[in-house]
């Protein structure tokens, strides 16, 4: 096999996605020479943007989280233009709507809840309470405590029912892809607590933005896009039928394309979404709200103009809708029929402009679910993203920060023994 011919680099990251990026800066940061390289056109994995008939339409249904802390410390957030979602929820019942909201921001809706009878005061407690220790413990005690579901950790928490159904069901589908509850109760309290220290935003000219100022961050030549590898080689990557020789790999893909390039790497299982996008001549909730269904029809549903205007060209808004796999056209128009309901609106006439069907776009994390682990899978090879760690971009971010770390050690170990 030809060996290629430009110059060596120390090490290849094969994926441009969060998890890539960061780890790519990390290293080019200390000194190493570094090959990024990206199959697609542009970098950022499963974190995109289209432009479709007008319309800024995001790669399925995302948010960003100015909590965490690989974002703080990698993204200038002023130049994301961010505008944020309303600190709290609508949740659509058969008695009408019900608005939850972050009681550390909002009190005045808790006791609204209270005193007019919707919320009975133990579940107003125990979400005090819940949400007092995953805002103010430390995140050390979060990750040491024992294991289990996320539903087993809401029944201990003193929740009744009713409100497990009507609120955390519906609401917590959205987060984790999954309706059972099965996740991971220390996934679920992290969650929790990014959820009361951050924002939940939409950047100005959509979540491609993110990845795209990590990108602009790389010196110059480390990023090669439309360069797919399709194996590895003792002694590096093939890419373009030629062998690219490196000390080190680190494969930052999907978990089924990781394991490809990996034998022996098992793949993790992955959740499907599907994101339904319409055009809508007048906006049927006038907030930049997220509405769920208590009978889980759907998972969640915005109007994204609301929260961030410049995402429609002609002045109409944009309706997201989210459901759990890829539904039949049957499935689709009854997710129509539930809009209507939960937005009180004639759906018949919104406009389909888009639909994205996001498989494996997140992990399965049930428990026990180590939050952390080791990037390192031979010697010389290395394995990082959101399937190693949480699913999520902080996730994502610190795993491909660890790989840099294991590789800076695992480099420089003979030079120091």
């Amino acid at each position: 096999m030809a060996r290629a011919q430009d110059d060596r680099p120390d090490v290849v990251v094969i994926g441009a996605g969060a998890a890539g990026l960061a780890c790519a800066a990390d290293l080019a940061a200390a000194g190493l020479r570094v090959r990024l390289l990206e199959a697609e056109d542009t970098p950022g994995g499963r974190i995109r943007t289209d432009r479709v008939a007008g319309f800024t339409a995001d790669r399925g249904f995302q948010v960003f989280n100015t909590s965490y802390p690989q974002v703080r410390h990698r993204l200038d957030l002023r130049t994301l233009r961010l505008r944020p979602f309303t600190p709290g929820v609508l949740v659509h019942t058969d008695g009408g709507r019900l608005r939850l909201a972050d009681p550390t921001r909002r009190p005045r809706d808790g006791i609204g809840l209270l005193t007019g009878g919707q919320v009975k005061p133990r579940d107003l407690l125990a979400f005090g309470t819940l949400s007092a220790y995953s805002l103010l413990a430390p995140a050390s005690r979060v990750r040491a405590r024992p294991d289990a579901t996320t539903r087993a950790a809401l029944d201990a928490a003193g929740f009744s029912e009713d409100f497990v159904e009507t609120f955390f069901r519906p609401f917590l589908s959205g987060v984790f892809l999954e309706d059972s509850l099965e996740t991971s109760a220390r996934f679920f309290h992290l969650v929790w607590r990014s959820m009361l220290r951050g924002t939940l935003c939409l950047p100005r000219d959509g979540i491609g933005a993110v990845p795209a100022q990590l990108a602009a961050g790389l010196p110059d030549g480390v990023l090669r896009t439309l360069s797919p590898v399709s194996g590895l080689t003792p002694g590096g990557v093939v890419v373009g039928g030629a062998e690219l020789p490196a000390r080190a790999v680190v494969v930052a893909t999907g978990s089924a394309a990781a394991a490809r390039l990996l034998p022996g790497l098992e793949p993790a299982a992955g959740r499907t979404v599907t994101t339904l996008y319409h055009a809508v001549e007048r906006s049927p909730l006038p907030e930049p709200t997220l509405l769920v269904d208590a009978r889980r029809r759907f998972l969640n549903t915005c109007v994204l103009t609301e929260v961030q205007p410049g995402y429609s060209r002609d002045g109409r808004s944009l309706v997201s809708t989210s459901v759990l796999g890829a539904p039949t056209p049957a499935e689709e128009a009854a997710v129509l029929t539930a809009l209507a309901e939960a937005y009180g609106a004639d759906t018949a006439t919104w406009e389909p402009v888009h639909r994205v069907t996001v498989h494996n776009a997140l992990p399965a994390m049930t428990p026990p679910m180590p939050l952390t682990r080791t990037t390192r899978c031979a010697p010389g090879r290395y394995v990082c993203g959101d399937h190693r760690a949480t699913g999520s971009l902080q996730g994502a971010m610190a795993s491909g920060a660890r790989a840099a770390r294991e590789v800076l050690a695992d480099l420089k170990a003979p030079e120091t023994s």
